[in-house]
């Protein structure tokens, strides 16, 4: 299990957080936005609960701070949840991303992506 978030401020350290895990979802948000405050328990419980050291990490990209990743992944809202596998934006359950707080899809994608690490790991 991850024992914390994650919080790239840079695309540089994205990059390292890429390099060192199969799979990541990343958590766009921004101090200022109502519905980010109220979705970040539910994101770093699913972090806790889902996450796989070196496979599976959560991540969290202050929009306003890291403005290099937030360009780069032309983010316009928040909250907006991504998923990667090997440092590529994927589609999770259909979805390539989730925007708002959206607490079923995310914890449908957290679930999802938590399965394929546990099996990577098992080597399944």
């Amino acid at each position: 299990m991850a024992e914390t978030v994650l919080q790239p401020s840079s695309l540089a350290d994205l990059q390292t957080i890429f390099a060192a895990n199969t799979y990541v979802a990343i958590d766009f948000y921004a101090d200022w936005c109502g519905p980010c405050k109220v979705i970040s328990p539910v994101f770093a419980s699913l972090a806790s609960k889902h996450g796989v050291k070196d496979t599976l990490a959560f991540a969290k990209v202050n929009v306003d701070n890291a403005r290099d990743i937030a360009q780069k992944y032309q983010i316009s809202a928040m909250p907006t949840f991504m998923f990667f596998k090997d440092g590529k934006q994927v589609g999770v359950n259909g979805q390539a991303l989730i925007r708002g707080g959206d607490v079923r899809g995310l914890t449908a994608a957290a679930e999802k992506l938590g399965a394929l690490a546990r099996k990577r790991v098992e080597g399944l």
